[in-house]
């Protein structure tokens, strides 16, 4: 098995590759160029999450929730090749990352599963995302590595040697038209994640080296259309599109909050998308240029129906022999739901209030916690039937099985840990939202005003059906994030009489549905925003961007 150094020598050889040959051919397809319209054509997926096969999607819709069937790759490598067939010396492919992390077939391999079939997607280049360093820098580098496809990052380092990991850049010329791509991925993984995931690795903030990249791109290699492909939320990303440094920056195709962009959102220098989640949708970005300047744009939200585009018989096979070690645990039932379970909505979802009722039943903890998740595809159930819940849809829900960790906190800290949770999510400052959605619990209920200042957005505690009281010690369960000190529960630090269980998160759903056979969980109202509206799907101040 490759060593960290050589994996990154490799990919500054196949990088090197790409770049010598599209150098050559510049001078002569420029000058074709120069005098006529071509179209260039961008197509984008992101935050994939592990999600191999067609799946139930949620939409909204008419005030309610709708489901469609949607996704899968090889109906995905279908899209692909109908597109780059309507111009196909002018297509360009990337995904955004978070490939390799939130589904059974992922956790089960490590990710291994997915390196023969990335490659054979054929992708022009990928970006690493806040979940590719889940299994730890070495198999990250490995799977990576494996793809045989160019991998940008321009702020990812080796700790030790200072290094960086992958190229900063990716430039490719289609017809003439020479097109850059500098890649950022989040510099708050180490919080985000297990502290563990990302040993060994430096992430430096965006801001260090971006000006000097824009620079090298616009001003030494000739870059007509230049992105940036950015793994850090919609909120950075917009907020980086208002930066004066983006005025030469055409597009931020930005990844990792899942936002279903269907018209991309003009923000003072530059315009932001966000291609969906789960490869249920594709980007497609069209450009029409003269001249090396953009004369014309198009965008669209391309949905992958399965029903659509029929799945590719190579990226297909490729799939089942990956897969095949993992499908009969994957496929093994574990209950049974009688309502949708869902993980879409801001501030409460069936999906969380289901896992940490099971926490706190086994347990007997006042509050259990977990967190404020985006991903899991959702699972629909017809009127009037169950629908069963799987080992693979465990996994998708909890790709990360820890084990379970019990401790004691004040109702102070409790109250000061929500506020700033809260924060986390709706600061008004872009730059200090942080992750996912808010925090989910069981066994505590909370109203609070989501527009007020930091530290005065908690309005009401009930712990077990009573305010709670400031100086009393209640029992909490989360699970354990490795490399995090013992006392910490879910970023709350410095709780008392701490210990992890000898059971990991998945026995207590597994138990739990063995017990009930078959769930109902409910939106309760267990958290609830006074100043929003019962249906929030997504929180983008300045915009008009509704998630649908």
């Amino acid at each position: 098995m490759p060593n960290v150094y050589s994996t990154s020598i490799r990919f500054r050889l196949l990088f090197a590759v790409v770049l010598i040959g599209s150098l050559t051919a510049c001078k002569q397809s420029k000058t074709e160029a120069n005098n006529t319209e071509q179209t260039i054509t961008i197509l984008q997926t992101a935050d994939i999450h592990g999600q191999l096969f067609p799946h139930d999607e949620l939409f909204w819709e008419n005030e309610q929730i709708t489901f469609r069937k949607l996704g899968g790759l090889a109906h995905m490598k279908t899209l692909f090749e109908e597109e780059r067939n309507k111009n196909p010396d002018g297509t360009l492919i990337l995904d955004g990352g978070d490939l390799i992390q939130g589904s059974a077939y992922a956790a089960l391999s490590e990710g291994m599963a997915f390196s023969p079939i990335i490659k054979a997607m054929d992708y022009d280049f990928l970006i690493p995302g806040n979940w590719e360093v889940v299994y730890g820098k070495q198999t990250m580098m490995d799977v990576l590595t494996q793809y045989d496809t160019p991998v940008i990052s321009a702020n990812m380092y080796h700790e030790a040697t200072g290094e960086s990991l992958f190229p900063q850049y990716f430039i490719k010329e289609l017809k003439g038209v020479k097109l850059g791509f500098i890649s950022y991925n989040d510099p708050e993984i180490p919080v985000r994640q297990n502290p563990s995931f990302s040993e060994g690795i430096r992430f430096d903030p965006i801001a260090e080296n971006l000006e000097a990249l824009i620079s090298e791109l616009k001003d030494k290699q000739g870059v007509d259309v230049l992105f940036l492909v950015t793994h850090i939320g919609i909120s950075k990303q917009y907020d980086l599109a208002n930066h004066p440094a983006l005025e030469r920056v055409d597009y931020v195709l930005g990844n990792d909050t899942h936002e279903r962009i269907r018209k991309p959102l003009q923000a003072k220098y530059t315009k932001v998308t966000e291609p969906g989640a789960f490869a249920s949708f594709v980007g497609k970005l069209s450009l029409t240029l003269k001249n090396g300047k953009i004369v014309n744009e198009d965008y669209e939200l391309m949905e992958v129906d399965p029903s659509k585009y029929e799945a590719d018989e190579k990226v297909d096979s490729i799939i089942n022999e990956a897969t095949a070690p993992y499908q009969e645990e994957a496929h093994q039932v574990l209950g049974y739901t009688s309502v949708p379970l869902y993980r879409y909505f801001v501030v409460e979802n069936p999906m969380d209030n289901f896992i940490t009722d099971a926490a706190r039943w086994k347990t007997g903890a006042d509050i259990s916690i977990s967190n404020g998740f985006r991903f899991s595809t959702p699972i629909s159930v017809k009127e009037g039937g169950k629908s069963p819940i799987t080992k693979a849809n465990l996994w998708s829900m909890l790709p990360v099985n820890e084990k379970v960790k019990i401790g004691k906190a004040s109702g102070k800290q409790i109250k000061d840990w929500l506020e700033q949770e809260l924060h986390n999510v709706f600061a008004q400052n872009p730059t200090e939202r942080f992750g996912g959605w808010l925090v989910r619990f069981s066994g505590m209920e909370l109203t609070f005003y989501a527009n007020k200042p930091k530290g005065e957005r908690v309005a009401s505690i009930t712990i077990g059906g009573k305010p709670m009281q400031e100086d009393k010690l209640y029992t909490m369960s989360a699970c354990r994030r490795e490399g995090e000190p013992l006392p910490t529960l879910c970023r709350m630090s410095n709780t008392v009489e701490t210990e992890v269980m000898d059971y990991t998160i998945h026995d207590v759903i597994e138990e739990y549905l063995k017990e009930k056979g078959t769930i109902a969980p409910a939106l309760d109202g267990r958290a609830q925003a006074l100043d929003l509206g019962p249906n929030v799907l997504s929180q983008l101040p300045g915009t008009d961007y509704q998630f649908h």
